[in-house]
């Protein structure tokens, strides 16, 4: 069945700490092709696009594009915090394989 992604609240809360809405920006979360296993995450704060897919809580915006969303079905958007650092990763069912930094994935 296909779903759209879903985005934990932790993920809304980091948003709303960093001030996004604030700022008219929303996390753009979109699929590219490269990085070392064939497809890669590009996430960043970005201007909401009239074609773009919003998933709203806490106040803030995930936003994703028409050609990113098939890669993206039924996918979990997380903030995570490790001694490696911080950021928003991606749980991602389509994925076959990914690679160890977390940003890379093959379907």
């Amino acid at each position: 069945m296909k779903l759209p992604p879903k985005v934990t609240d932790r993920a809304f809360a980091r948003l709303a700490e960093i001030g996004a809405q604030d700022q008219g920006q929303a996390l753009r979360v979109a699929v590219d092709g490269g990085g070392c296993s064939g497809f890669q995450y590009d996430i960043l704060l970005d201007q909401p696009k009239e074609d773009d897919l919003v998933l709203e809580g806490h106040g803030q915006k995930v936003v994703i594009d028409s050609v990113s969303l098939p890669f993206l079905e039924n996918a979990v958007i997380d903030f995570t915090e490790e001694l490696i650092g911080a950021r928003f990763v991606i749980q991602n069912p389509n994925a076959s394989s990914s690679c160890g930094c977390g940003t890379s994935f093959s379907m």
